[in-house]
């Protein structure tokens, strides 16, 4: 599975288009911690299990709880994707979908940590005044990461586990999500 075979996929199953700019935004920082964990060779692999990790989504959101990533292991199996892969989407949905595995690889954690900081960044993004990207600094997120009332759906205890498991200490990490982001501004229209 090829980076264009994973968006061809990610176009046919998801017709939202918030939720494909979610994907597109989770491969970015996924590219971008490849980078800074030394990835480098193995960046598209990671760029796509982040561009793919919620590609079943609209087909099984009404039981997500139990099918969230089973129904997307079968469509990656069908297209051949790399075990890495397949095994990186079926661990993010640690915790929240009944029997998926816990995170082994670096490659799975980094999808795990990054995937609810891509939407608290958006949530940044979209209560400035200029409802942009660029508008957002590390001290906007970390101001409003102190608030817990702010995009309280978002597991930050997930997002903080990237010191822990990636060795990646919170501000370093949200500065790479927040610059990688910025980097696809146009493509995710913030």
């Amino acid at each position: 599975m090829n980076k264009q075979q994973a968006t061809d996929l990610l176009h046919e199953k998801i017709k939202n288009e918030n939720l494909r700019r979610h994907c597109y935004a989770v491969s970015a920082v996924m590219g971008a911690l490849a980078e800074r964990l030394g990835q480098s060779e193995d960046k598209e692999k990671w760029e796509i299990a982040g561009l793919i990790h919620d590609v079943d989504y609209e087909e099984v959101k009404d039981t997500a709880a139990t099918d969230h990533t089973k129904v997307a292991a079968k469509w990656l199996e069908e297209l051949e994707a790399h075990a890495e892969i397949k095994d990186a989407v079926a661990r993010h949905a640690w915790k929240f979908v009944e029997g998926a595995p816990e995170p082994k690889t670096q490659m799975d954690w980094a999808l795990y940590t990054c995937d609810e900081l891509t939407g608290f960044i958006v949530a940044v993004a979209l209560v400035k005044p200029e409802r942009k990207l660029s508008a957002v600094t590390l001290d906007s997120v970390t101001k409003k990461w102190k608030q817990k009332t702010f995009a309280a759906g978002v597991h930050r205890e997930q997002i903080e586990m990237c010191d822990e498991m990636l060795g990646i200490p919170l501000e370093e990490f949200i500065e790479i999500a927040i610059v990688a982001m910025q980097t696809i501004s146009t493509k995710l229209e913030l």
